[in-house]
């Protein structure tokens, strides 16, 4: 679905636990998430915590999306 998406002219961040998998798939624009049953959280954190944490990897992914890339990239 995210490379229909760009093909239609609308970037795209994945954010993903598994980004080999990304790579394969084709997404340009990748963020690495946390873990694969929360991938954007961990419950184990402070809910002052999580929140920082899920904020930081929203940032992230919107820095992604405005960012211009030539090839397939992780925004670690």
């Amino acid at each position: 679905m995210v490379k229909e998406i760009e093909r239609a002219g609308i970037p795209v961040v994945h954010i993903a636990t598994v980004t080999p998998i990304s790579l394969t798939i084709g997404a340009n624009r990748i963020v690495p998430g946390v873990g694969i049953p929360h991938p954007l959280g961990n419950p184990k954190l402070s809910e002052e915590n999580e929140f920082k944490l899920r904020k930081s990897m929203v940032l992230k992914a919107l820095d992604a999306l405005q960012t211009p890339i030539e090839e397939q990239t992780i925004f670690s």
